[in-house]
Formats: structure tokens, sequence, C-alpha cells
């Protein structure tokens, strides 16, 4: 038997025959050119997997045998993203990056200098974001979905936020990091803003934060387009 090197998302994983949906079943057997007999990694973004034999090659609507369901061995992350309204398709390619490390959900916040085009239908590109998160989960096989929120006005989304901020900032830390699944399950957000970053007036808001601790993130001497500066900046406080 070969097992095809990819997980299938599968939102109900129960002990039994499953019918996985058109998408995975076709990519399990026209793309991977799975057959009976073959096992297939199942995950549901929610922190169960499974080993599930094929029993039915169906390319519309594949049938699959579960025997037993496991726990992922890590818990939820609490580590998130939020990072400004990006033009064009930028927010799409942060979510497809950032969406391949342990972050609990990214949010598209609509700051002073977001940047979006006109006529724009962000709940579309919300849509689209969160395929790519689920793509990014079956590659990466973490075991948790990172949730796609908003677009919500940042002043808002600052006032009802309870949890530690992370600020990109040239006078910040250079070895600051945490432990995205640590025992300390204190909410922390990246912030990152569109390109231009953050106005004066949101950084002064950001600082006199409230609801948790303040830290500065130093990402270097070089100047970042904002998508960058997002994996960055991940891969700079995730251990």
């Amino acid at each position: 038997m070969k097992t095809p090197d990819s997980r299938f998302y599968c939102p109900l994983i129960t002990c039994g025959n499953i019918v996985l949906d058109e998408n995975e079943s076709s990519h399990a057997v026209r793309v991977c050119r799975a057959a009976v007999g073959d096992t297939l990694e199942l995950c549901d973004g929610l922190g169960h997997y499974a080993d599930a034999t094929i029993v039915k090659a169906d390319a519309k609507a594949c049938e699959v045998r579960v025997d037993s369901v496991e726990d992922a061995p890590r818990p939820r992350p609490h580590v998130s993203l939020a990072i400004g309204c990006l033009k064009d398709d930028a927010l799409e390619e942060v979510v497809f990056h950032a969406a391949q490390t342990e972050i609990e959900s990214i949010v598209f916040l609509r700051t002073d200098y977001s940047q979006e085009p006109k006529n724009s239908d962000l709940h579309k590109q919300v849509r689209r974001s969160e395929l790519k998160s689920l793509v990014s989960l079956k590659q990466s096989k973490k075991p948790w979905l990172t949730r796609i929120e908003g677009p919500v006005e940042f002043d808002k989304w600052l006032e009802t936020y309870q949890g530690d901020l992370v600020l990109c900032d040239i006078d910040g830390e250079k070895d600051f990091c945490v432990d995205p699944v640590s025992g300390d399950t204190t909410p922390v957000t990246l912030l990152v803003g569109p390109e231009g970053g953050f106005s004066p007036r949101e950084i002064e808001l950001v600082k006199k934060h409230a609801g948790g601790k303040i830290h500065l993130l130093n990402l270097g001497s070089t100047r970042l387009r904002a998508r960058t500066a997002a994996v960055v900046a991940l891969g700079r406080i995730l251990r």
C-alpha cells in the first residue's frame, strides 16, 4: 500500500466508512493516482488525524475506511497575525505562506493606510484566502487550520482585543520569540501594517493598549514590503 505525501481534508473524521468530497476525491484518485487498498492521511483542521484505507477509488466520491482517530500531540496555537489590507492578491500570498506556520488566525485590518483596489470585494478575497489556508494546512501537515477573520476596522478590533501585541519597530528587540503552543495560553498577535506601515495615530493606540503586554520587534535595517515583513516576522518570533 502506498501513502501519498499529502494530507486530505475531511471536516468530520469518525471511525467507519467516509466519503470524501469531490475536490479531495479528485486529488487523491486523479492527481495522486491512489487506488483501492492505498492509505490516505486525513485531517480535519481541528486537531484530529486518521489513516484511511481506500475501499472505492472514485474521483468524484472516494470512499475510505477509518479504523481509529488520533488527537494532535500539541494544543491549538495561541499566536495570530493581524495585517493591514493590501492591494491585488497580496493578502492571499501572505496567507499561503503564513498559514504553513503554527498560527491560530490571520486577521485582515482596515487601517489608515490600507491599500485596497477600487470596487474591491474583500468577501471574495476572504473566501480565496480561506482556500489558501486549507491548502497550507494539508501541505504543511500541521494539525490546526489557520482561521481567516475580517476585514475589520483597526480601531474596533483593538478596542475589543485582549492579549499581548507584537509590533514591528526599528527600535525593538531582535531576539524576541514565543512558543505558539506553550502552556501559557495568553493570546499573542503579531501586527503588520499595510504598505507604508501603521499611521502615527495607530501606533500610539497600540502602545497605549491596556489589554496585554506590548512587545516591539526589530526586523533588521532594510525596508521590507508588507507581505515580506509578515513572513519574516513570523519566522522571527515562532520557536
